[in-house]
């Protein structure tokens, strides 16, 4: 069998099992993996004014990605569709923080992220959070497209051309 077949079956196969991993679990994992180099090589702020204001901004965003996050939940539960990434939904979702993003609750779980390491004034999670974010944006998304185009077709097309990926 040809090595880039092989290669190719393996890929699939990891983004499979990836994909059986609920994102938001995604975002926490990632935030445990960044831990170690945290705890290994820990990044300190001397400045007491420095660790007040990271600390303010990073309790500022986890309460915004917090509210975003239930807003987002509340709307799809009040719709009765899916929040799993590759189901077909019932309802395309366009209300509330869905006229702003196509993914607000990747949004809210990007705010949250930043603002729990912010709480905790650690810098390697940040450092990891772009893996995550390219993973969900290269990965997740795309598939959720892929099966939104499908069940609603040129309705979620216009949406797509009116309201962006992230914001």
């Amino acid at each position: 069998m040809d090595k880039s077949v092989n290669r190719q079956n393996s890929h699939s196969g990891i983004i499979r099992l990836l994909l059986k991993i609920p994102v938001p679990w995604v975002y926490v994992l990632t935030y445990l993996i960044a831990l170690i180099p945290q705890i290994l090589l820990p990044v300190r702020i001397h400045s007491q004014e420095g660790l007040n204001i990271i600390k303010i901004t990073g309790a500022t965003l986890f309460i915004v990605g917090a509210i975003f996050a239930t807003w987002s939940l509340i709307i799809f539960h009040k719709a009765r569709t899916t929040t799993t990434p590759g189901e077909s939904s019932n309802k395309l979702v366009i209300s509330g923080p869905y006229k702003i993003s196509r993914n607000p609750m990747y949004v809210s779980l990007i705010l949250a992220y930043l603002g729990e390491a912010g709480l905790l004034t650690q810098l390697w999670p940040v450092l990891f959070l772009p893996l995550t974010v390219l993973y969900v944006n290269r990965i997740v998304i795309p598939l959720e497209e892929e099966v939104l185009k499908k069940d609603f077709r040129e309705y979620y097309e216009n949406y797509m051309i009116k309201v962006r990926r992230w914001l």
